[in-house]
């Protein structure tokens, strides 16, 4: 069973830290690039990152660019996203995602397989 399994999130004071990973069961991520999406209440699913197959090209949304980092481990089959200097409007479900050809890497549309999500909350 093909499978993208994210973990790492949780509360986080502002200003702080955290470090998400996407972890693929079921096939291998070589050959894929990987996005991060965030969805938070009452507002849309948006891109945040992208990462391609090689490691080689990375993507940033405009709010989170100077912020968080991808990157990627093949021979762990692991997509991370590091976050920092958090803040309250990064608060959000954050899913990964796969495609093994992306054009428009912010376009969820272009994503074949999605893992279940996990909360990060940025409070005081």
């Amino acid at each position: 069973q093909l499978q993208l399994m994210e973990s790492g999130g949780g509360l986080v004071q502002p200003g702080g830290s955290l470090r998400l990973s996407c972890a693929a069961s079921g096939f291998t991520l070589d050959y894929s690039a990987i996005g991060w999406f965030r969805q938070a209440p009452g507002k849309e699913r948006e891109g945040v990152s992208c990462i391609s197959s090689s490691g080689g090209s990375t993507n940033y949304a405009d709010s989170v660019k100077g912020r968080f980092t991808i990157s990627r481990d093949n021979a762990k089959n692991t997509v991370y996203l590091q976050m920092n200097s958090l803040k309250p409007e990064d608060t959000a479900v954050y899913y990964c995602a796969a495609t093994p050809n992306v054009v428009s890497w912010d376009d969820a549309y272009e994503y074949d397989y999605w893992g279940q999500g996990t909360q990060v909350t940025v409070s005081s």
